[in-house]
């Protein structure tokens, strides 16, 4: 038994129980040992749902870098939206993440910053976009994940929600926020 085996059968756990129900105890009975011996590997169960959120977060985090070529609205569309498909990927995968710190993935943040600032917008709006948008994609999934679907009685007058045409709409109006504040308000692509 290593960290990685830990860590993958923790997130198939999750997967299977959801995030109230992932106790150390369940993953040492999953993993046939005794409870203390995941201590070796993670001392406390903060330190692995951490890393359990850096192992969930790994499709997005191997997402191709922005290039200079690149226009940077299409990039940070295409961010936010790689973002969003990872979170879904796993079962409470916002719950997950929330409140997490990247503190493993700073170099590929601050290229990103680096590519927004490089092509033209202001450093301090790139920052607050970038924490905003994050922000306002686990909140997305934290509500589509908790969503029962559409066998929850609603009146008759309320439209049930399509979560991936709200977050598109949601994600439009951050995008032309931010390009007004560019002074380069351009074409936006939208999707659904």
């Amino acid at each position: 038994m290593n960290r990685e085996t830990v860590v993958t059968e923790a997130l198939d756990l999750l997967d299977e129980v959801g995030l109230e129900t992932v106790s150390t105890r369940r993953l040492a009975t999953r993993l046939g040992v005794e409870q203390p011996s995941l201590y070796y590997h993670f001392r406390t169960k903060k330190d692995l749902l951490t890393a359990m959120a850096k192992a969930a977060l790994a499709p997005h985090a191997a997402a191709p870098l922005p290039s200079p070529e690149d226009d940077w609205r299409e990039w940070f569309l295409e961010n936010a939206r790689s973002f969003r498909r990872t979170l879904l990927e796993r079962r409470d995968g916002a719950r997950l993440h929330a409140g997490t710190t990247p503190t493993s993935d700073l170099d590929r943040i601050r290229h990103k910053m680096a590519f927004l600032v490089a092509s033209g917008v202001p450093e301090k709006d790139a920052q607050m976009a970038m924490l905003a948008v994050g922000r306002y994609t686990v909140g997305c999934v934290l509500e589509e994940q908790a969503d029962p679907g559409p066998g929850e009685d609603l009146p008759a007058d309320v439209p049930v929600l399509d979560h991936e045409a709200a977050f598109e709409a949601g994600l439009a109006l951050i995008l032309d926020g931010l390009a007004q504040r560019t002074g380069r308000r351009g074409q936006v692509t939208r999707r659904g």
